[in-house]
């Protein structure tokens, strides 16, 4: 029971910052997409930099256990799925964390989204037969594999180079980059704000 309430919570103070940070607005996400608000990209950048940098320092200081992290299997499916996703979410403005958000904090048109998110897992999980005898969705590169490899994971590196130590250099530069990335790379930086409906 207390897994659950802590899950509300973090899950809760997510979306609070998520809503905070302008992720719940579609017009904030399609002005990062079209490259002329960047407030948000900066923010992405800097949060996931953080808690790679975190994350891989903890593993190497053994404060996070790697037998609680997962590793995806490579197969063309992902690489497909992903461009759908991407293709969506710049259709939509939203991806599925902001849009459950977004409906929480009262915009309708996220209702719509999330109904379409459902009817297309409905979907997906129908067709789920004909999709598995394609072979898309068939493991390629060695299956679950990470860039660097990990002591003590069950998985192996396509790298000699330490996972963490990898981890922890990809954060930095996410970090720096979310620094020196300027507010706008395209014409002028918009501020309409569109409220919630």
């Amino acid at each position: 029971m207390t897994s659950i309430l802590l899950a509300i919570v973090i899950g809760a103070a997510f979306g609070a910052v998520l809503d905070r940070i302008g992720a719940t607005n579609p017009n904030w996400i399609g002005g990062m997409l079209t490259l002329r608000r960047l407030h948000l990209m900066k923010t992405i950048l800097l949060a996931i930099g953080t808690g790679s940098i975190m994350m891989f320092g903890g593993q190497m200081l053994s404060l996070v256990d790697v037998g609680h992290m997962s590793v995806k299997a490579a197969y063309v499916g992902v690489f497909i799925g992903g461009l759908m996703l991407g293709a969506g979410w710049a259709a939509s403005g939203y991806c599925p964390g902001t849009g459950v958000c977004a409906a929480a904090s009262g915009r309708k048109d996220a209702l719509f989204f999330i109904a379409g998110g459902l009817l297309g897992a409905a979907a997906y999980m129908a067709t789920y037969p004909a999709w598995k005898a394609s072979g898309l969705l068939d493991d390629f590169a060695g299956g679950k594999v990470t860039l660097g490899s990990v002591p003590g994971a069950s998985y192996d590196g396509l790298m000699a180079m330490s996972g963490d130590l990898l981890g922890i250099v990809l954060g930095a530069v996410f970090v720096l980059v979310a620094f020196v990335l300027p507010d706008s790379l395209v014409g002028e930086r918009q501020s309409v704000e569109v409220p919630a409906e």
